[in-house]
């Protein structure tokens, strides 16, 4: 809220696309996509409505905002659905609905809060490609508000973890997901047993994991052609190899860790 200067800092001070917080408000909020969490449409309009809505809340033409509306509905994968009422939509045609609304005018900044929240996972996947989509190939920054961790770890670049109003971690995602000592994760064609055997007896520290996944540790470059030697003398057959990260959930439960150290 504060970015879109809709409430006013207590202290501190900032830019947002080069506007001053709580000087240039409403240019932010012109140049700005906003998805909130709760729903945001008007009684009564059709989906196509309520974005073509916004569009002219944007200032665009009505025609023009027609089409735009469209065109981002098909993007978001509405279908015919756009022309039904907004209220009889589904917690997934909502969450497309508020998505279009955001991206309507053609913002350089995304402001996403909890954008998969209650989508199934076919829905969940869809929504992460298109903020992929839009970041990747259409160079818009996104601002992804989320406290499902998978989500962050499939499309940030960054991230910020905030507790009790501070910020406990910046940095991004692959300088947090390195790992203090080097390891690979290994997934086999059938059973892993003739390879844990191979790799325990050249010292290696090997561990399966539920799923039936090796984790090897320690295995970095120098040790790399040792896994190597032993997936040959095994004669197991290998589906992936590939180097071990932190998991976001690891990253997390650290940042929570060190706030409660810092509390004691």
């Amino acid at each position: 809220m504060i970015l879109l200067g809709l409430l006013r800092a207590t202290s501190g001070a900032g830019h947002v696309l080069g506007h001053r917080l709580g000087v240039g408000s409403r240019a932010i909020r012109e140049a700005v996509g906003f998805m909130p969490e709760d729903d945001c449409y008007l009684p009564a309009l059709s989906g196509v409505e309520c974005v073509q809505f916004s569009a002219r809340m944007c200032r665009l033409p009505g025609l023009e905002a027609l089409r735009r509306a469209h065109e981002i509905l098909d993007f978001c994968g509405a279908g015919q659905e756009r022309y039904r009422t907004a209220e009889t939509y589904s917690t997934g045609m909502r969450q497309k609905l508020k998505f279009a609304q955001a991206l309507v005018h053609d913002p350089p900044l995304l402001i996403l809060d909890e954008p998969t929240a209650g989508l199934d996972p076919e829905e969940r996947d869809a929504m992460l490609s298109r903020i992929r989509v839009l970041s990747q190939r259409e160079g818009k920054s996104v601002v992804l508000c989320t406290h499902i961790l998978q989500d962050v770890q499939a499309v940030s670049d960054s991230v910020i973890i905030l507790g009790d109003g501070r910020v406990r971690v910046a940095d991004r995602l692959d300088a947090l997901a390195e790992r203090e000592s080097p390891a690979v994760h290994l997934r086999t064609v059938g059973s892993a047993a003739a390879l844990q055997a191979a790799l325990e007896k050249r010292g290696l520290a090997v561990e399966i994991g539920h799923d039936g996944q090796l984790s090897i540790e320690g295995a970095g470059e120098d040790n790399l052609r040792q896994v190597w030697n032993s997936i040959r003398d095994s004669g197991t057959l290998i589906q992936a190899l590939t180097p071990a990260q932190n998991s976001m959930e690891a990253i997390f439960l650290k940042a929570v860790q060190g706030d409660s150290d810092g509390d004691s």
